[in-house]
Protein backbone atom coordinates (compact mmCIF):
# COMPACT_ATOMS: atom_id res chain seq x y z
CA UNK A 1 0.00 0.00 0.00
CA UNK A 2 0.90 3.93 -0.32
CA UNK A 3 1.91 5.34 2.48
CA UNK A 4 1.30 8.80 3.84
CA UNK A 5 3.15 11.42 2.04
CA UNK A 6 5.78 12.68 4.48
CA UNK A 7 6.02 9.48 6.36
CA UNK A 8 8.83 8.89 8.34
CA UNK A 9 10.22 12.36 7.72
CA UNK A 10 10.60 13.02 11.83
CA UNK A 11 14.36 13.09 12.46
CA UNK A 12 16.45 10.74 14.91
CA UNK A 13 20.48 10.75 15.56
CA UNK A 14 20.61 7.35 15.58
CA UNK A 15 18.58 6.32 12.30
CA UNK A 16 19.99 4.58 9.99
CA UNK A 17 22.03 2.44 10.90
CA UNK A 18 20.22 1.62 14.10
CA UNK A 19 17.01 -1.20 12.87
CA UNK A 20 14.61 -0.33 16.21
CA UNK A 21 11.56 1.74 14.74
CA UNK A 22 11.76 1.36 10.88
CA UNK A 23 8.45 3.58 10.93
CA UNK A 24 9.98 6.30 12.98
CA UNK A 25 7.38 9.47 12.70
CA UNK A 26 4.72 7.21 11.11
CA UNK A 27 1.04 7.26 12.73
CA UNK A 28 -0.87 4.87 13.78
CA UNK A 29 -0.19 1.18 13.01
CA UNK A 30 1.37 -0.11 9.73
CA UNK A 31 -1.20 0.18 6.45
CA UNK A 32 -0.17 -2.86 5.56
CA UNK A 33 -1.51 -4.62 9.01
CA UNK A 34 -4.33 -2.31 8.91
CA UNK A 35 -5.70 -3.23 5.61
CA UNK A 36 -5.40 -7.06 6.69
CA UNK A 37 -7.27 -6.46 9.88
CA UNK A 38 -9.69 -4.47 7.54
CA UNK A 39 -10.66 -7.37 5.52
CA UNK A 40 -10.69 -9.94 8.31
CA UNK A 41 -13.05 -7.44 9.83
CA UNK A 42 -15.19 -7.38 6.60
CA UNK A 43 -15.59 -10.66 6.31
CA UNK A 44 -17.30 -11.56 9.27
CA UNK A 45 -19.38 -8.78 9.03
CA UNK A 46 -17.64 -6.40 11.12
CA UNK A 47 -16.87 -2.72 11.08
CA UNK A 48 -13.21 -1.42 10.33
CA UNK A 49 -11.49 -2.30 13.57
CA UNK A 50 -10.50 0.81 16.39
CA UNK A 51 -6.62 1.58 16.38
CA UNK A 52 -5.39 2.49 20.06
CA UNK A 53 -2.25 4.29 20.29
CA UNK A 54 -0.56 6.32 22.82
CA UNK A 55 2.76 7.84 23.40
CA UNK A 56 5.56 7.78 20.82
CA UNK A 57 8.15 9.18 22.96
CA UNK A 58 9.50 7.59 26.02
CA UNK A 59 7.39 5.01 26.13
CA UNK A 60 9.24 1.94 26.40
CA UNK A 61 10.34 1.35 29.88
CA UNK A 62 11.98 -2.58 29.30
CA UNK A 63 14.51 -2.46 27.08
CA UNK A 64 17.55 -5.09 26.32
CA UNK A 65 20.73 -3.73 24.68
CA UNK A 66 23.52 -5.69 23.19
CA UNK A 67 26.97 -5.13 24.71
CA UNK A 68 30.06 -5.23 21.82
CA UNK A 69 33.06 -3.73 20.89
CA UNK A 70 36.40 -3.77 22.54
CA UNK A 71 37.43 -3.76 26.33
CA UNK A 72 37.65 0.21 27.06
CA UNK A 73 35.44 1.27 24.25
CA UNK A 74 32.28 -1.08 24.55
CA UNK A 75 29.37 -0.26 22.75
CA UNK A 76 25.88 -0.46 23.75
CA UNK A 77 23.01 -0.67 21.90
CA UNK A 78 20.68 -2.28 19.31
CA UNK A 79 22.41 -4.83 16.07
CA UNK A 80 22.69 -3.47 12.70
CA UNK A 81 20.05 -5.14 11.31
CA UNK A 82 21.68 -8.87 9.77
CA UNK A 83 25.12 -7.78 11.89
CA UNK A 84 26.16 -8.29 15.48
CA UNK A 85 27.64 -4.49 14.81
CA UNK A 86 26.04 -2.34 17.66
CA UNK A 87 24.87 0.72 16.77
CA UNK A 88 25.28 3.16 20.23
CA UNK A 89 22.13 5.17 21.10
CA UNK A 90 22.43 7.09 23.34
CA UNK A 91 19.89 9.69 22.79
CA UNK A 92 17.17 7.04 22.13
CA UNK A 93 13.76 9.33 22.05
CA UNK A 94 11.67 6.03 22.51
CA UNK A 95 13.05 4.90 25.90
CA UNK A 96 12.41 6.32 28.85
CA UNK A 97 15.45 8.76 30.02
CA UNK A 98 16.17 6.32 32.58
CA UNK A 99 17.25 3.45 30.70
CA UNK A 100 19.53 6.04 28.51
CA UNK A 101 20.87 7.09 31.90
CA UNK A 102 21.61 3.49 32.66
CA UNK A 103 23.17 2.59 29.56
CA UNK A 104 25.92 5.37 29.92
CA UNK A 105 26.97 4.48 33.78
CA UNK A 106 26.84 0.53 32.68
CA UNK A 107 29.32 2.00 29.60
CA UNK A 108 31.66 3.68 32.19
CA UNK A 109 31.36 1.09 35.08
CA UNK A 110 32.53 -1.01 31.98
CA UNK A 111 35.43 1.12 31.14
CA UNK A 112 36.92 1.82 34.67
CA UNK A 113 36.51 -2.20 35.83
CA UNK A 114 38.35 -3.06 32.70
CA UNK A 115 35.30 -5.61 31.33
CA UNK A 116 36.37 -7.59 28.91
CA UNK A 117 33.76 -7.48 26.02
CA UNK A 118 31.93 -10.45 24.21
CA UNK A 119 32.62 -11.50 20.90
CA UNK A 120 31.07 -14.08 18.80
CA UNK A 121 33.77 -15.01 16.79
CA UNK A 122 35.43 -16.24 19.50
CA UNK A 123 33.12 -16.90 22.07
CA UNK A 124 35.19 -14.93 24.43
CA UNK A 125 35.08 -12.00 26.97
CA UNK A 126 32.50 -11.46 29.31
CA UNK A 127 30.01 -8.51 28.94
CA UNK A 128 27.33 -9.71 26.11
CA UNK A 129 23.85 -7.62 26.97
CA UNK A 130 22.38 -5.37 29.34
CA UNK A 131 18.41 -5.38 30.43
CA UNK A 132 16.86 -2.26 31.91
CA UNK A 133 13.26 -2.11 33.47
CA UNK A 134 12.09 0.65 35.21
CA UNK A 135 9.36 0.62 37.35
CA UNK A 136 6.55 3.44 37.19
CA UNK A 137 5.55 3.87 40.51
CA UNK A 138 9.16 4.54 41.98
CA UNK A 139 10.57 5.32 38.42
CA UNK A 140 13.72 3.24 39.79
CA UNK A 141 15.83 1.15 37.41
CA UNK A 142 15.81 -2.82 37.71
CA UNK A 143 19.36 -3.53 35.81
CA UNK A 144 20.41 -6.91 34.76
CA UNK A 145 24.25 -7.19 33.05
CA UNK A 146 24.60 -10.53 31.16
CA UNK A 147 28.04 -12.38 31.09
CA UNK A 148 29.79 -15.13 29.30
CA UNK A 149 30.56 -16.20 32.82
CA UNK A 150 28.90 -19.17 34.85
CA UNK A 151 29.30 -16.35 38.19
CA UNK A 152 29.62 -13.31 38.94
CA UNK A 153 33.22 -12.70 40.34
CA UNK A 154 34.83 -11.81 37.36
CA UNK A 155 32.53 -8.94 37.45
CA UNK A 156 32.02 -7.77 41.02
CA UNK A 157 34.31 -4.19 40.70
CA UNK A 158 31.73 -3.46 37.68
CA UNK A 159 28.59 -4.49 39.16
CA UNK A 160 29.73 -2.67 42.40
CA UNK A 161 30.00 0.56 40.44
CA UNK A 162 27.08 0.05 39.05
CA UNK A 163 25.36 0.14 41.79
CA UNK A 164 26.76 2.97 43.35
CA UNK A 165 26.94 5.51 40.59
CA UNK A 166 23.10 4.58 40.53
CA UNK A 167 22.67 4.91 43.98
CA UNK A 168 18.62 5.85 44.97
CA UNK A 169 17.42 5.58 41.19
CA UNK A 170 18.49 1.47 41.32
CA UNK A 171 15.73 -0.44 41.66
CA UNK A 172 17.67 -4.00 41.94
CA UNK A 173 21.16 -4.94 40.33
CA UNK A 174 21.27 -8.57 38.69
CA UNK A 175 24.12 -10.79 37.33
CA UNK A 176 22.81 -13.39 34.73
CA UNK A 177 24.73 -16.33 33.43
CA UNK A 178 25.04 -16.54 29.53
CA UNK A 179 27.52 -18.80 28.46
CA UNK A 180 26.24 -20.57 25.56
CA UNK A 181 27.03 -19.90 22.14
CA UNK A 182 23.51 -19.07 20.72
CA UNK A 183 21.21 -15.61 20.18
CA UNK A 184 19.26 -16.07 23.34
CA UNK A 185 19.62 -13.40 25.20
CA UNK A 186 19.16 -14.28 28.64
CA UNK A 187 20.56 -17.51 30.43
CA UNK A 188 18.96 -19.19 33.14
CA UNK A 189 20.88 -18.49 36.17
CA UNK A 190 20.16 -15.02 37.90
CA UNK A 191 22.12 -13.84 41.01
CA UNK A 192 20.67 -10.85 42.71
CA UNK A 193 23.84 -8.46 43.57
CA UNK A 194 21.11 -6.35 45.19
CA UNK A 195 17.42 -4.26 46.23
CA UNK A 196 13.97 -6.64 45.60
CA UNK A 197 13.07 -10.02 43.76
CA UNK A 198 11.06 -8.21 41.42
CA UNK A 199 9.33 -4.86 39.87
CA UNK A 200 5.85 -4.00 41.04
CA UNK A 201 3.42 -2.86 38.67
CA UNK A 202 -0.45 -2.60 38.81
CA UNK A 203 -3.44 -3.45 36.72
CA UNK A 204 -6.80 -2.83 38.14
CA UNK A 205 -5.50 -2.39 41.27
CA UNK A 206 -3.72 -5.38 41.86
CA UNK A 207 0.01 -5.60 41.99
CA UNK A 208 1.71 -8.11 39.21
CA UNK A 209 5.41 -8.89 40.32
CA UNK A 210 7.88 -9.02 37.17
CA UNK A 211 11.21 -11.12 38.60
CA UNK A 212 14.51 -10.00 36.00
CA UNK A 213 13.55 -13.26 34.16
CA UNK A 214 10.07 -13.01 32.99
CA UNK A 215 8.26 -11.64 30.20
CA UNK A 216 6.91 -8.11 30.26
CA UNK A 217 5.47 -5.51 27.96
CA UNK A 218 7.78 -2.48 27.33
CA UNK A 219 5.05 0.06 26.52
CA UNK A 220 2.85 -0.59 29.97
CA UNK A 221 0.76 2.47 28.83
CA UNK A 222 -1.12 0.70 25.58
CA UNK A 223 -0.63 -2.45 27.87
CA UNK A 224 -2.64 -1.25 30.47
CA UNK A 225 -5.53 -0.13 28.33
CA UNK A 226 -5.31 -3.84 26.38
CA UNK A 227 -5.97 -5.26 30.17
CA UNK A 228 -8.27 -2.83 30.45
CA UNK A 229 -10.37 -3.63 27.42
CA UNK A 230 -10.19 -7.20 28.12
CA UNK A 231 -11.75 -7.20 31.72
CA UNK A 232 -14.32 -5.18 30.06
CA UNK A 233 -15.39 -7.70 28.45
CA UNK A 234 -15.43 -10.64 30.92
CA UNK A 235 -18.85 -10.91 32.59
CA UNK A 236 -18.82 -10.58 36.40
CA UNK A 237 -19.40 -13.34 38.05
CA UNK A 238 -17.66 -15.73 35.42
CA UNK A 239 -15.53 -18.31 35.74
CA UNK A 240 -12.24 -18.26 33.68
CA UNK A 241 -9.36 -19.92 31.97
CA UNK A 242 -6.35 -18.12 31.04
CA UNK A 243 -3.57 -19.46 28.64
CA UNK A 244 0.17 -18.25 28.49
CA UNK A 245 -0.69 -16.12 31.62
CA UNK A 246 2.98 -14.67 32.21
CA UNK A 247 3.10 -13.18 35.60
CA UNK A 248 -0.75 -12.59 35.47
CA UNK A 249 -1.06 -9.19 34.75
CA UNK A 250 -4.57 -9.99 32.70
CA UNK A 251 -5.78 -12.85 35.10
CA UNK A 252 -5.01 -11.19 38.61
CA UNK A 253 -6.61 -8.08 37.72
CA UNK A 254 -9.93 -9.51 36.83
CA UNK A 255 -10.13 -11.25 40.53
CA UNK A 256 -12.14 -9.29 41.78
CA UNK A 257 -15.14 -9.61 39.20
CA UNK A 258 -14.38 -13.56 38.73
CA UNK A 259 -15.91 -16.59 40.55
CA UNK A 260 -12.58 -18.27 39.49
CA UNK A 261 -9.62 -18.59 37.12
CA UNK A 262 -7.26 -21.20 36.10
CA UNK A 263 -4.18 -19.85 35.03
CA UNK A 264 -1.63 -21.69 32.47
CA UNK A 265 1.86 -20.30 32.16
CA UNK A 266 4.58 -22.82 31.38
CA UNK A 267 7.78 -20.26 31.83
CA UNK A 268 9.43 -21.01 35.42
CA UNK A 269 10.77 -17.14 35.68
CA UNK A 270 7.00 -15.75 34.95
CA UNK A 271 5.37 -18.36 37.53
CA UNK A 272 7.36 -17.48 40.36
CA UNK A 273 6.48 -13.56 39.19
CA UNK A 274 2.63 -15.13 39.12
CA UNK A 275 3.42 -16.77 42.46
CA UNK A 276 4.77 -13.55 44.30
CA UNK A 277 1.61 -11.98 42.85
CA UNK A 278 -0.68 -14.60 44.33
CA UNK A 279 1.05 -14.83 47.94
CA UNK A 280 0.56 -11.13 48.41
CA UNK A 281 -3.43 -11.38 47.99
CA UNK A 282 -5.81 -12.07 50.83
CA UNK A 283 -6.88 -15.51 51.00
CA UNK A 284 -10.36 -14.74 49.58
CA UNK A 285 -8.88 -13.51 46.56
CA UNK A 286 -6.10 -16.09 46.39
CA UNK A 287 -8.65 -19.17 46.47
CA UNK A 288 -10.15 -18.35 43.59
CA UNK A 289 -6.79 -19.18 41.65
CA UNK A 290 -5.34 -22.83 40.59
CA UNK A 291 -2.19 -23.06 38.05
CA UNK A 292 -1.89 -24.77 35.97
CA UNK A 293 2.27 -24.60 35.03
CA UNK A 294 3.01 -26.07 31.72
CA UNK A 295 2.64 -25.77 28.36
CA UNK A 296 -1.11 -24.75 26.59
CA UNK A 297 -1.10 -27.32 24.90
CA UNK A 298 -1.25 -29.83 27.72
CA UNK A 299 -3.68 -27.71 29.60
CA UNK A 300 -6.22 -27.49 26.87
CA UNK A 301 -8.91 -29.27 29.18
CA UNK A 302 -8.79 -26.43 31.62
CA UNK A 303 -10.99 -24.81 28.69
CA UNK A 304 -14.08 -27.15 30.36
CA UNK A 305 -16.84 -25.89 32.53
CA UNK A 306 -16.08 -21.95 32.10
CA UNK A 307 -17.69 -19.15 30.91
CA UNK A 308 -14.98 -17.18 29.34
CA UNK A 309 -11.52 -18.22 28.04
CA UNK A 310 -8.37 -15.73 27.54
CA UNK A 311 -5.12 -16.30 25.58
CA UNK A 312 -2.46 -14.02 25.20
CA UNK A 313 0.37 -16.30 23.11
CA UNK A 314 3.50 -15.69 21.79
CA UNK A 315 4.04 -14.34 18.11
CA UNK A 316 3.60 -18.32 16.89
CA UNK A 317 -0.24 -18.55 18.09
CA UNK A 318 -2.03 -20.77 19.59
CA UNK A 319 -1.03 -24.38 20.32
CA UNK A 320 -2.60 -26.60 17.99
CA UNK A 321 -3.89 -29.10 21.13
CA UNK A 322 -5.91 -25.80 22.53
CA UNK A 323 -6.88 -23.93 19.11
CA UNK A 324 -8.66 -27.25 18.31
CA UNK A 325 -10.18 -27.82 21.57
CA UNK A 326 -11.87 -24.17 20.97
CA UNK A 327 -12.87 -24.63 17.80
CA UNK A 328 -14.95 -28.11 18.77
CA UNK A 329 -15.54 -27.04 22.48
CA UNK A 330 -16.24 -23.59 22.46
CA UNK A 331 -16.62 -21.65 25.58
CA UNK A 332 -19.66 -18.67 25.39
CA UNK A 333 -16.83 -16.28 25.04
CA UNK A 334 -12.89 -16.40 23.67
CA UNK A 335 -10.61 -13.45 23.88
CA UNK A 336 -7.52 -13.57 21.86
CA UNK A 337 -4.59 -11.22 22.65
CA UNK A 338 -2.27 -11.98 19.76
CA UNK A 339 1.26 -10.08 19.11
CA UNK A 340 1.75 -12.09 15.57
CA UNK A 341 -0.48 -10.93 12.57
CA UNK A 342 -0.02 -13.96 10.59
CA UNK A 343 -0.82 -16.50 13.25
CA UNK A 344 -3.75 -14.87 14.24
CA UNK A 345 -5.16 -14.95 10.77
CA UNK A 346 -4.33 -18.35 10.89
CA UNK A 347 -5.84 -19.23 14.07
CA UNK A 348 -8.92 -17.16 13.51
CA UNK A 349 -9.76 -19.50 10.53
CA UNK A 350 -9.27 -22.34 12.41
CA UNK A 351 -11.53 -21.13 15.13
CA UNK A 352 -14.43 -20.12 12.91
CA UNK A 353 -14.08 -22.84 10.63
CA UNK A 354 -16.61 -24.95 12.14
CA UNK A 355 -19.27 -21.95 12.26
CA UNK A 356 -19.32 -22.91 16.49
CA UNK A 357 -17.53 -19.66 17.36
CA UNK A 358 -18.19 -16.41 15.75
CA UNK A 359 -15.71 -13.70 15.51
CA UNK A 360 -17.48 -10.43 17.20
CA UNK A 361 -15.21 -7.86 17.33
CA UNK A 362 -11.39 -6.78 16.59
CA UNK A 363 -9.81 -4.09 17.97
CA UNK A 364 -6.04 -2.83 16.82
CA UNK A 365 -3.79 -1.27 19.86
CA UNK A 366 -0.09 0.18 18.87
CA UNK A 367 2.09 -1.86 21.50
CA UNK A 368 4.99 -0.97 19.66
CA UNK A 369 5.26 2.57 17.85
CA UNK A 370 7.37 2.72 14.49
CA UNK A 371 7.47 -0.49 13.72
CA UNK A 372 5.17 -3.24 11.88
CA UNK A 373 4.25 -4.99 14.80
CA UNK A 374 0.35 -4.48 15.87
CA UNK A 375 -1.15 -6.20 18.95
CA UNK A 376 -4.32 -7.44 18.31
CA UNK A 377 -7.73 -8.53 20.54
CA UNK A 378 -10.32 -10.12 19.08
CA UNK A 379 -13.22 -11.30 20.35
CA UNK A 380 -14.85 -14.86 19.79
CA UNK A 381 -18.24 -15.83 21.07
CA UNK A 382 -20.49 -18.87 20.58
CA UNK A 383 -22.97 -19.04 18.12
Amino acid sequence: MTRPVGAGSASCPHRPPCPGCPRFGEPGIALEALASLTALAQQHGLPPPQVVSGATAAFRLRARLAIRGRSGAPKIGMFQSGTHRVVPIPDCSVQHPAINHVAAVVHGALVDAGVPIYAEATHRGLARYLQVVVERATQRVQVVLVANAATPEPLERCLDLVRDRLGDQLHSLWFNAQCQRSNTILGADFRRWCGPESVAERFGGMAVHYPPGAFGQSNLEIAERIIGHVRARVPAGARASEFYAGVGAIGLSLLPQLREIRMNEVSPQSLHGLALGLAALPPAERDKVSVLAGPAGDAAEATSGVDVVIADPPRKGLDRALAGRLAAEPPARFIYVSCGLDSFMSDAALLTASGQLRLAEITAFNLMPFTEHVETVACFDRT
